[in-house]
């Protein structure tokens, strides 16, 4: 499965959610919401259609779900299970005792109702990510969703990257590890143009495009790569 399947199926999953929170939703705002064209919505609706989804059509009007259809109460996509595995990593640093405990308890339900698939990759991403003991830097970057996604499924990505000099150069990375330092977010990667791991601040990183190529993990934990190259 590409990225692009991937990206999909996720669209497709958010649509139905959205559809049971809304009496009705029209095509213009789904396609609004997900960033994509009302005919890629169209066909989405079909597909879920297809796959046996009971979606009526009101003339001008919208979409609804039939009366009486429900999906499971948790559904969790890949996204939102990693976002809640940067949360975790970010209460673990909290003071209190008592709200580390309840929070992480909290967590475990939410990781009993996970995909085997998703909880792995959320398992992966909360060993390959670290924080400093001040959390409350603001960070200049919007790529941090896009890099989870990338690390836990292996893709290559394509940066366009400023270097402090302010020399801007495009690199194909493998992304590795995400760690928050003091002062920036820092992704871990492989550099194929350096040959060798190397440091990416987020906030320098002008552009980045998820490439449809895999890479192939690397086996080594993070404590490893700072026990090898530290």
């Amino acid at each position: 499965m590409n990225y692009n399947d991937i990206n999909r199926l996720s669209r497709l999953t958010s649509i139905l959610t959205h559809l049971q929170t809304k009496r009705l939703v029209t095509a213009t705002a789904l396609a609004g919401r997900f960033s994509v064209s009302v005919r890629t919505i169209y066909r989405d609706i079909r597909a879920l259609e297809r796959s046996g989804v009971p979606i009526l059509t009101e003339d001008g009007k919208g979409y609804t779900l039939m009366e009486g259809y429900r999906i499971p109460p948790v559904m969790f996509t890949e996204s939102q299970a990693n976002a809640l595995i940067l949360a975790e990593q970010l209460v673990l640093k909290n003071k209190d005792a008592s709200f580390v405990k309840e929070y992480c308890e909290a967590i475990d339900k939410i990781k009993a109702v996970l995909g085997r698939k998703i909880l792995d990759k959320a398992n992966l991403l909360a060993e390959r990510t670290r924080f400093s003991q001040n959390i409350n830097i603001e960070k200049n970057s919007s790529n941090l969703t896009d890099l989870q996604f990338a690390l836990t499924n292996f893709f290559i990505i394509k940066i366009e990257y400023t270097n402090e000099a302010g020399q801007a150069t495009s690199r194909m990375v493998e992304p590795f590890a995400l760690i928050s330092t003091q002062e920036n977010w820092l992704l871990v990667a492989w550099c194929h143009s350096r040959k060798e791991f190397r440091y990416f601040r987020l906030d320098r990183i002008k552009k980045m495009e998820i490439l449809a190529d895999n890479f192939t993990p690397h086996k080594m934990t993070l404590q490893e790569y700072f026990d090898k190259y530290h």
